[in-house]
């Protein structure tokens, strides 16, 4: 009788298991597959595009898994690794930076890409329109066009004297701030110096290039290299006492006079939202491109006493966040 009964309830722990299994492999827990130039600990767009994910529901190891392909730096290694990605089939892909965006698309035409860039989709042949980007991609990029005149518009109010800017600029990066730069130095009578920056090894030219035209001030105008290089533009402009105007991220908080630009962290998260939507059916191509419309201007004070400058009380109304 005991024996019978052990059999039973044997038996019945086995159906039981078998019916929790087969539960389980109903469930699918969706795939993210994460294309970065940095690595997922250093990378701060990472850090916040992982909270914005939390913060919509997402548990990573619970209702979604998180694959990382990292660069580390390297980007002769971005090919392999976008690959190396795309054959472990996950159902989305994060790209993160123009420069890396398209090794992912040009691995797949099939998995949907949320992309993160900082230059122009369109113009650099990402997506058909911001509109309807088409193909398989979408996602969120920095650019509006008329940021870039109103940092030298800013620049100008700080100093009304000012006749000579230098802007630090990669041309390989597809997005049309310079142009506005120049577009706006005509209105207000100020004299452009072009220094164009591609790799690391090209600063130290440009910045003897800053010594010998005499510039007043430095703007630049964010790509990988720029951003790379950020401290070093910084001392250097400090050594030379040169006021530096920033776009977004660190600029100003690491010593620039000031910086105007979209809130990088917010617009990060941001790519959580397109990530859930592909995972609900929605088509990559059909989702509009999201551009930045709000915007910081941060003032370094510590800076600007440090130059010996003084912020007109109405340009300090403005700031969104005042250093000191």
């Amino acid at each position: 009788m005991r024996t019978a009964l052990a059999s039973i309830l044997f038996a019945g722990a086995l159906l039981a298991a078998a019916v929790i299994a087969e539960a389980q492999q109903r469930v699918k827990i969706p795939r993210l597959g994460a294309l970065l130039y940095s690595n997922p600990d250093s990378d701060p767009n990472f850090a916040a595009f992982r909270q914005g994910l939390r913060e919509i529901g997402y548990v990573e190891r619970g209702n979604i898994a998180i694959e990382h392909h990292f660069a580390d730096g390297r980007p002769q290694r971005l090919p392999e690794l976008a690959a190396e990605l795309v054959r472990s089939k996950p159902d989305v892909i994060l790209a993160l930076g123009g420069d890396v965006v398209p090794f992912a698309q040009s691995s797949t035409k099939t998995i949907p890409i949320v992309m993160w860039v900082s230059n122009d989709p369109v113009q650099a042949g990402l997506v058909a329109s911001l509109a309807r980007p088409g193909g398989n991609v979408t996602g969120v990029t920095l650019i509006l066009d008329e940021l870039a005149g109103k940092r030298l518009a800013l620049l100008k109010e700080v100093i009304p004297q000012i006749s000579r800017v230098a802007v630090l600029w990669n041309p390989d990066h597809a997005d049309p701030e310079f142009k506005e730069i120049q577009r706006e130095a005509k209105v207000l009578a100020v004299r452009v110096q072009s220094l164009e920056v591609r790799r690391g090894e090209d600063f130290e030219l440009q910045f003897q290039n800053i010594i010998k035209e005499r510039a007043e001030a430095i703007i630049v105008v964010s790509s990988r290299p720029i951003q790379d290089n950020r401290v070093r533009i910084l001392e250097f402009a400090a050594k030379q006492r040169l006021p530096v105007i920033g776009d977004w991220g660190r600029w100003a908080p690491d010593g620039a006079l000031l910086s105007y630009g979209p809130d990088t962290t917010k617009l990060a998260s941001r790519l959580a939202t397109y990530v859930d939507k592909v995972l609900k059916g929605a088509k990559a191509g059909d989702l509009p491109i999201e551009r930045p419309s709000k915007f910081e201007l941060v003032i370094n004070l510590k800076t600007a006493k440090q130059l010996g400058l003084a912020i007109p009380p109405n340009v300090l109304a403005r700031a969104d966040r005042v250093i000191k």
